[in-house]
Order: structure tokens, then C-alpha cells, then sequence
């Protein structure tokens, strides 16, 4: 998850790696080669260090527009103690963010650069947080498939081999795997209860689950940065493989919660010991990142908000620390 940045047009220059010293890119390489982390201070490729950037950026990203569709159900969530584990959970989702920033801002990237490109529109987010939390039982459809998804990607960048990044994901790891814990025990409940929570549980995953699978981006034929990303070993696995990990990971776990995942054509294979699942829209994954998702003005305009209602706090800020200077 967070890797959809991989695919989008970089600003290189086309003949910047033919400017590199070949003995440092032979040497980085082997330093990655031997598991050796690449440290903020490191001699690094420039096109490596631009395809961090786009990924942590984007990564953080995620997590501060993903803070909305949780944040929606925070006045509504059924329980005092349902709203006080949700709202823990949208202030790890900031958290979050905040580790982020910080990592790419080792890249020499500035925190106000990035945010500027988010709400140009420059910058782009996970395009599974541009769909609407409708019901109860979506909240418990986000932790479990969403948050899920993200673990499964997430996991194997605590080895990526830049090390600012790798150990911010530890952190986030662990806080994420109670995320997904929290929502399938949402789902669970809802799937033991009345008939029409049961419904209401049903009808979240019908709407969540596709959008799910597009969260590991583009099928390996159709990435154009997924190979290289490995050979750095900022990713770990390709995303053909971390969506079948996926499905083969939750599909149980729907069948334990006596619901159907929404695929006429998902099937056990015994000869791969993987189940085949039915063909994605990728032209909706398209739409909704190219900003036509049902919720992305939307998201957009309650983010550039935020930003102009916090802007007195910033400048106070900045003002109370020239002073103490």
C-alpha cells in the first residue's frame, strides 16, 4: 500500500545517472546488495533518492487524508468506548504522517514543500481514501481490508534499504496491526448480530473490496517503477505478489465471518496453493487517481481548509520561536 507514487511521472533529468560516478553507483549498489542501510548523509543515486521521496511523501500523504473517512464516524460511532478506540486510532493515523514527513525531509525535501504539492494536486495519496464511509460497517471494513492491505505492504518496507525510512515503519507497523485487529473485531460483531447488521457487513465488503486490491497498484506488467524499486530494495516484493498474499490471507477470514466476497470467478487453486481471483477495473483505479473518485474534491477541500483555518497557529509559532531565538 502507499506504493501507487512509484508509477507517477518523475522530474528527473534524463541524463543525470549518466553524470554519476560509475564506482559510487557499483559501490552503492553493492552496499544495498549486502543489506547495508543507506543513511540521510550517504552518497545515494539521485533517481533513487527521487523515488523516495515520491513514496514516503506519498505515504504520508495517505495517512493525513486518510484521518476523513475515519474521522466522519467519530461523533457517530455506536459506543463511548467504540468512539474513544476510534478516535485513538485517527490520532495514530496523524502520528503517523507526522514520522513520515520527517523521513522524507532526510531526503532534502522540505515538510512545506510537500504539503504545498498535496493541495496543488501535484502530489497524490493512496487512492483508496477517496471513497465514502457510508455505514458503521465501513470503519470495520477500512481496519480490517484497508488497514490489512497496508500491513501487507508495509511489513517488508521495514527492510527497505533506506534506514530513516525502514525504522519509521516499525512503529507504524505495530500501530497498524491493531488497526486491523480493531476492525475485524467491528465485523465481527456485526456479522454475529441482527440480520440487517449482518447486511450492513455485507454490504461494506461488496463496496470495499475491489478498491481494496487496487491499493497494491498497477499489475507488474503495467509498473514502470515496481523492478527498479526492487533492485534498490525500497520495495521487497512486486504488487502481483503482495495482492495475492492479500487475498489469500483474507479470503479465510471473510469465510470465517460468513460473508462472500464480492468475485464470481475467486476460486481455491489446488495445483498453486493460491486462490484466482476475477479481473480488476483498472480504469476505475485510473479515474479515482487521476481525481474523478467520488470523494476526491471532496477530501481535497476539507484539506485545503484545515490548512487556511490552521494558519494563524502556524504563524504564531513561527513568530514565538524568532523571539526565543
Amino acid at each position: 500500500m502507499y506504493t501507487q507514487g512509484l508509477d507517477q511521472k518523475g522530474h528527473s533529468t534524463p541524463q543525470s545517472a549518466e553524470l554519476e560516478d560509475a564506482a559510487q553507483l557499483e559501490a552503492f549498489m553493492l552496499r544495498v546488495g549486502e543489506e547495508e542501510k543507506i543513511e540521510a548523509k550517504d552518497w545515494m543515486p539521485e533517481a533513487y533518492r527521487r523515488t523516495l521521496v515520491r513514496q514516503i511523501s506519498q505515504h504520508a500523504h495517505s495517512e493525513i487524508i486518510g484521518m476523513q473517512p475515519e474521522g466522519n464516524w467519530l461523533t457517530r460511532a455506536p459506543s463511548l468506548k467504540r468512539k474513544a478506540i476510534l478516535l485513538a486510532k485517527v490520532q495514530d493515523e496523524a502520528g503517523h504522517g507526522l514520522y513520515l514527513y520527517s523521513a522524507a525531509e532526510t531526503l532534502g525535501v522540505s515538510r512545506d514543500q510537500m504539503v504545498a504539492d498535496l493541495l496543488s494536486g501535484k502530489a497524490k495519496y493512496s487512492s483508496i481514501f477517496n471513497y465514502p464511509t457510508l455505514t458503521w460497517a465501513d470503519i470495520g471494513t477500512v481496519g480490517w481490508l484497508v488497514d490489512g492491505a497496508a500491513i501487507m505492504n508495509q511489513i517488508p518496507l521495514c527492510r527497505c534499504s533506506y534506514g530513516p525510512y525502514a525504522r519509521a515503519m516499525v512503529r507504524v507497523c505495530k500501530e497498524e496491526s491493531f488497526h486491523q485487529r480493531q476492525g475485524f473485531e467491528i465485523m465481527l460483531e456485526l456479522s454475529r448480530g441482527t440480520e440487517d447488521q449482518k447486511a450492513m457487513a455485507q454490504d461494506a465488503l461488496n463496496r470495499w473490496w475491489w478498491p481494496a486490491l487496487m491499493m497494491f497498484g498497477p499489475g507488474d506488467k503495467d509498473s514502470k517503477h515496481s523492478a527498479q524499486s526492487m533492485a534498490w530494495k525500497i520495495k521487497r516484493f512486486s504488487n502481483d505478489e503482495l495482492r495475492q498474499k492479500f487475498i489469500d490471507a483474507t479470503v479465510p477470514q471473510a469465510e470465517f465471518l460468513g460473508l462472500r466476497v464480492p468475485d464470481d470467478d475467486l476460486k481455491y487453486n489446488e495445483d498453486t496453493g493460491h486462490y484466482d481471483f476475477g479481473k480488476i477495473d483498472w480504469q476505475e483505479f485510473h479515474d479515482v487517481l487521476a481525481g474523478n473518485g467520488p470523494c476526491n474534491k471532496q477530501r481535497m477541500a476539507k484539506r485545503n481548509k484545515a490548512q487556511d483555518d490552521g494558519a494563524w497557529v502556524r504563524e504564531a509559532a513561527r513568530a514565538y520561536a524568532d523571539k526565543h531565538a
